[in-house]
C-alpha cells in the first residue's frame, strides 16, 4: 500500500522530565511550539495522533491533548475532521516575531562557523558541466532512442530470483562477468590489452580519477593536464593534494617537449588523446610515442581520458593509447553515462596488472565494492551485442546531429561564432574570432536558458582564445534551433549589472 502523502511525523526528538518543574504538558507544548517556531516541524506537516504521541513519549493522553489544545488556541496547529492536527500554514504574528529575522541574522554573522579549507575553496569554484536536458549542455547524449525494453528485460531477469552471491557483494573490481565482457569489448572495439583481473568499474570517470589519484599520488606530485583541460579532472588531483601542471596541446595533442620543460619530473600526465577535451584533436602516433617515452625515463604514469571515443563518425576508431604501453604505465579510464545514459553512473577502469592489489586495497577504503543492481544486466546487455548496436545507431544519429547544429549556426549566428566540423565526438567548439568574452557571452545566454560553457573556463591559465563549446548529442532539431535562436539573442543582450 501506498503511503500517505500527509503522514504523521515520528517525533524522535522531543524528551520530557518527569522531574522538572514545569508541567508535562506545558514541557510539551512549548517543545512542539519551538520545533514549530525553528522549521523542525514545517508549515502543513502532519502531528501524530494524541494516543500515538502519548504512547511514544510514555505520558497519559491527557497531557498530551492539553498542550494540542494550547497550541490550537494560539493558532499554531489546526485540526482537520476525520484527518487530525496539522502544523498552521499562517502562524500567528507572535511567532513570526519570535523568529527576528534580522536579529537572527546578526547573531549568525557574529559566528560564523568556519568555512572550506583553501583547498576545498579551490575545489568549489571549479566549474563542473551539468547534464541538464537543455540546448547545448555538454555530454548529454540522446536518451529517447536507448532500448528501454531490452534493457527491463535484463533488469527483471537479474533480480527475479537472484543467487546468494549477488546479494552479498562482490569483489572491489566488481562483478566478475561484467568486468569479462568489458575486458572483450574493451579488446576488440578500442584494442585495449587487458585481462579481466585488471578491470575495474567505478561509479563513473569521476570515481576512477579519483581512485588513480589516492593510489598512485602523494600530496604535492606534479601532474601534467591537459591546457585547456576538463574541471572534473583537475578537481579530483586538487582533491588528492596534486599540483597540477597546465600542459598546452597543440594541433598533435598533448606537447610533451613543454611538459619536460614546465616539469620534467612529474608523477603524471593525464590525457584524452583520442578526442581532447574540449578542442577534439587527436594525439598522432609520434606524440604518443614520445609520451610513453618521457613516463618510461621519469618513472611517471599516464591517465587516459577515453570519455567518448565510441563516438567516431570518418574512418574506424583509433586504437587506444594504452594498447601501446609495454612498461604498464598507462591507466585506462571509460564511461557508460555518455553511451547509455548519465543516471546509470557506471564507469571503468583498466589498471597495469602489478597495480591490481594496490587498487583494490584502497578500493575497499572507500565503499568496499560498486552497486550490484545494474552490473548483471550490463553484463549481459555487453554480451549479447545490445551494446554495439546500440552504439552504432547512435553514431549515425549524432553525425546527423552536428550536421543541423553546423547548418542552424550558419543561419543563425553567421560569422560571429566559428564553428567547424569534428570527425568525433558529442560536442563542437566554436571560436569567437572578434575576441567577444566568452564568459560574459555564457552568462548572458544562461538568462535566456541556454546552456554553452565559455572556453576560459576550461583554462587554469590564461586563454590563447575565447570561445563557446555547444553539446548537440542529446538534442532534437528543433531544439537545436530553439538554442541556437538563444543564442543569436545573446549575442545582442548589454552585459549584466
Amino acid at each position: 500500500m501506498a503511503r500517505s502523502r500527509h503522514a504523521p511525523l515520528y517525533l524522535a526528538s522531543i524528551a520530557l522530565d518527569p522531574q522538572g518543574r514545569a508541567p508535562l504538558h506545558r514541557q510539551l507544548y512549548f517543545a512542539l511550539r519551538a520545533a514549530i517556531l525553528e522549521g523542525r516541524l514545517p508549515p502543513g506537516a502532519r502531528l501524530p495522533s494524541t494516543r500515538s504521541l502519548a504512547a511514544d513519549l510514555a505520558v497519559s493522553r491527557n497531557t498530551v491533548l492539553a498542550a494540542f489544545d494550547q497550541l490550537h488556541a494560539e493558532g499554531y496547529v489546526q485540526g482537520r475532521v476525520g484527518a487530525g492536527s496539522f502544523v498552521s500554514r499562517q502562524l500567528p504574528e507572535d511567532a513570526l516575531q519570535a523568529r527576528r529575522p534580522g536579529a537572527d541574522a546578526a547573531a549568525s554573522r557574529a559566528a560564523a562557523p568556519p568555512g572550506p579549507s583553501r583547498r576545498g575553496a579551490r575545489l568549489t569554484a571549479l566549474r563542473q558541466h551539468g547534464t541538464r536536458p537543455r540546448a547545448f549542455a555538454p555530454g548529454l547524449p540522446e536518451l529517447a532512442s536507448f532500448p528501454f525494453e531490452d534493457w527491463s528485460r535484463l533488469l527483471a531477469r537479474s533480480w527475479r530470483n537472484p543467487p546468494r552471491s549477488l546479494l552479498i557483494g562482490s569483489e572491489p573490481a566488481g562483478y566478475r562477468p561484467l568486468r569479462e565482457a568489458l575486458a572483450a569489448h574493451l579488446g576488440a572495439a578500442r584494442a585495449v590489452r587487458c585481462t579481466a583481473e585488471q578491470v575495474f568499474i567505478v561509479s563513473g570517470a569521476q570515481q576512477a580519477l579519483d581512485l588513480a589519484a589516492r593510489v598512485l599520488l602523494d600530496p604535492g606530485d606534479r601532474v601534467w593536464v591537459e591546457e585547456p583541460g576538463y574541471a572534473g579532472l583537475i578537481g579530483a588531483l586538487l582533491a588528492g593534494g596534486a599540483t597540477v601542471v597546465p600542459v598546452p596541446v597543440d594541433e598533435q595533442g598533448l606537447d610533451v617537449a613543454g611538459g619536460r620543460r614546465r616539469a620534467a619530473t612529474a608523477r603524471m600526465a593525464c590525457v584524452s588523446p583520442s578526442h581532447q577535451f574540449p578542442l577534439g584533436l587527436t594525439m598522432s602516433l609520434a606524440r604518443r610515442l614520445e609520451l610513453l617515452d618521457w613516463a618510461r625515463g621519469a618513472d611517471a604514469f599516464i591517465l587516459e581520458d577515453d570519455y567518448d571515443s565510441e563516438y567516431r563518425y570518418a574512418g574506424r576508431p583509433l586504437a587506444a593509447l594504452q594498447g601501446l604501453d609495454e612498461d604498464g604505465r598507462v591507466i585506462y579510464v571509460g564511461t557508460m553515462s555518455k553511451v547509455m545514459f548519465p543516471a546509470l553512473r557506471l564507469g571503468y577502469m583498466v589498471v597495469p596488472l602489478h597495480l591490481v592489489d594496490a587498487f583494490a586495497a584502497i578500493r575497499r577504503l572507500t565503499d568496499t565494492h560498486p552497486s550490484m543492481l545494474v552490473q548483471p544486466a550490463l553484463a549481459e546487455f555487453i554480451e549479447d551485442g545490445s551494446l554495439a548496436a546500440h552504439i552504432r545507431r547512435m553514431r549515425a544519429l549524432y553525425a546527423d546531429r552536428q550536421a543541423l547544429l553546423l547548418a542552424a549556426a550558419r543561419r543563425h549566428l553567421g560569422e560571429r561564432l566559428a564553428l567547424r566540423p569534428a570527425e568525433a565526438g558529442m560536442h563542437l567548439v566554436g571560436y569567437l574570432e572578434d575576441g567577444t568574452d566568452d564568459r560574459a557571452l555564457a552568462e548572458r545566454a544562461g538568462r535566456l536558458g541556454v546552456e554553452v560553457t565559455p572556453l576560459a573556463a576550461l583554462y587554469q591559465e590564461r586563454p590563447d582564445r575565447s570561445g563557446l563549446l555547444l553539446g548537440y548529442a542529446g538534442l532534437h532539431g528543433s531544439e537545436i534551433e530553439h538554442g541556437l535562436r538563444g543564442l543569436a539573442r545573446a549575442f545582442e543582450l548589454p552585459p549584466a549589472g
